[in-house]
């Protein structure tokens, strides 16, 4: 196990934040992580947290994965103090942290999320995960399914990934499964790219529009100048920055700015 003193790091937030799909509260305080071939149960108490893990597995993967490098507090400095909404946006998400998750992984995430709500999400990505995933456990004997490889999903018909709830979707992933899976589009080539030409090379993928290309970019290359627009970002834009938001002022960190307003207005939604 490792247990850190952590500031600006908050699980509630993580999990709330629209961002992973396969991490769940299990108790107060506790939550267990999915993520690509892992799994993690991490606990906090204020801001103590413990990674139930050995140092070599939370080095090499959760370290990077929850970007605990970073220090958030440079990205909340920058905020301009006479901004008012994204001031109370930051106070009300400063716990969040960009995930860098797995390419693969969130490609079809956000392929499945489109026109789609986070319960039924987490749903059609347990059933492929569980149809065509590796089955695996873990040291204590808890049994998970790793996210399927581009391999196992492209072996899929369109019918059976129907069946896992994915609707209209099905076609997205199967058709991108293929493309990967037969080196037609190389995850490793998008990887090395800069935020411009990743975000185009992913909208050339099959079912994936501007706001999907900029999820991706911002949850697993980390890009984060991405500022994906959605509903809930779209009004917020409408409502408080009529001219504009501040691209300038916030340019190399526009994907933290956004995910603050995207949880402020979510946690709004749901407490309505």
């Amino acid at each position: 196990m490792i247990t850190l003193e952590l500031e600006h790091f908050d699980l509630a937030q993580i999990c709330g934040s629209g961002q992973c799909f396969r991490m769940e509260k299990m108790q107060e305080n506790r939550y267990k992580v999915l993520a690509a071939d892992q799994y993690l149960e991490i606990e906090q108490q204020g801001k103590i947290v413990t990674f139930c893990c050995t140092q070599e597995v939370f080095l090499c993967f959760w370290l990077f994965y929850f970007d605990l490098d970073c220090d958030y507090q440079t990205y909340l400095d920058r905020i301009n103090p006479r901004d008012k909404y994204l001031n109370a946006a930051a106070e009300k998400g400063e716990g969040i942290r960009i995930l860098q998750q797995d390419l693969w992984e969130m490609i079809v995430s956000f392929l499945i999320s489109q026109q789609n709500n986070i319960v039924r999400i987490r749903k059609c990505i347990e059933n492929i995960c569980e149809r065509y995933g590796e089955k695996k456990r873990t040291p204590e004997g808890t049994e998970y399914y790793a996210f399927p490889t581009p391999e196992a999903l492209a072996g899929a018909t369109e019918e059976e990934l129907r069946n896992c709830n994915l609707g209209y979707r099905a076609k997205y992933v199967l058709k991108t499964a293929e493309a990967v899976a037969s080196g037609e589009v190389s995850l490793e080539r998008i990887q090395d790219m800069s935020y411009k030409k990743a975000k185009q090379e992913l909208m050339g993928l099959y079912g994936v529009g501007e706001k999907v290309a900029d999820c991706i970019c911002l949850f697993a290359l980390h890009h984060i100048d991405a500022f994906p627009v959605d509903t809930h970002i779209r009004q917020a834009l409408e409502q408080h920055y009529k001219r504009g938001f501040p691209n300038r002022r916030y340019k190399g960190i526009r994907g933290i700015m956004q995910q603050y307003i995207f949880y402020y207005e979510l946690t709004k939604t749901e407490s309505e």
